[in-house]
C-alpha cells in the first residue's frame, strides 16, 4: 500500500498559495483517477482508490502546514505504511518553478511542514520536491510562500502537475530513480512573452 500526502494549509484563503502546491498535486492526481472514496479521519482528508489492483491512499492533512507531522504520524501507524511507500508532495524554494525532484531522506531545508514530519516520525520517506523558485531574500520567504501563484505561473502550473499525475505509477515504483523527462523553462518563456519587450517593439 502506498500513501501520498500533499502538504498545505486548509481553507479557501490558502487554496492557491505557493505553499499549497502539495495539496494541488494531490487534487490533480485525483482528477486523473476514475473513482475513489473520500473521508475525514486522523485530522486529514483521506482518499482511497486502487492502482493496478493495489491499494492507494492519498491525504491532505488539516492540521495546517506547521503541524503536518501529527496527522501523518497517525496515518502511517494506522495503515502500517513503510517509509519506502510514503511520498510527501511539497513546495521547494531551492528549485525554480517548473522543476521537481524525487528524493529520499534529507533535512527539512527550513520547510516547517517537513520539519514537523521529521520530528514526529523519521526522515527516510520519499519527497516529491516541486519548485516554486526563491524570492531572493530570506526576509521575503514567509510572505512569498503564503501568497498566490502569479497569473503566469497559474497558467503553466497544470502542465507540471499533469506530468506528475500521468507518471504516478512509474514514480511509485521507481521512486528516486524515476527519470524526469519534463522540460519546462519558465525563464525562456518569460523572455519570449515579456510584455515590456512587446511595448518596446511598438516604438521601433
Amino acid at each position: 500500500m502506498y500513501l501520498l500526502v500533499g502538504l498545505g494549509n486548509p481553507g479557501k484563503k490558502y487554496e492557491y498559495n505557493r505553499h499549497n502546491i502539495g495539496y494541488l498535486a494531490i487534487d490533480n492526481i485525483l482528477s486523473s483517477l476514475n473513482e475513489y472514496t473520500e473521508r475525514e479521519k486522523f485530522n486529514s482528508i483521506i482518499y482511497e482508490t486502487k492502482l493496478n489492483n493495489q491499494k492507494l491512499l492519498l491525504a491532505k492533512p488539516l492540521t495546517y502546514m506547521n503541524n503536518s507531522g501529527e496527522a501523518i504520524n497517525k496515518l502511517i501507524n494506522y495503515y502500517k505504511i513503510t517509509s519506502n511507500n510514503l511520498f510527501i508532495f511539497h513546495d521547494d524554494l531551492d528549485l525554480s518553478f517548473g522543476n521537481f525532484r524525487l528524493k529520499k531522506e534529507g533535512g527539512s531545508a527550513g520547510h516547517n511542514g517537513l520539519k514537523s514530519i521529521v520530528n514526529h516520525i523519521h526522515n527516510d520517506f520519499i519527497r516529491m520536491r516541486i519548485g516554486i523558485s526563491h524570492p531572493g531574500s530570506k526576509e521575503l520567504v514567509s510572505n512569498y510562500v503564503l501568497s498566490n501563484f502569479s497569473s503566469y505561473e497559474k497558467k503553466n502550473l497544470n502542465s507540471i502537475l499533469n506530468y506528475i499525475s500521468s507518471n504516478i505509477e512509474e514514480i511509485l515504483h521507481e521512486k528516486e530513480k524515476f527519470q524526469i523527462k519534463f522540460n519546462f523553462n519558465l525563464e525562456q518563456l518569460e523572455d519570449k512573452f515579456n510584455p515590456l519587450e512587446k511595448i518596446i517593439k511598438l516604438f521601433k
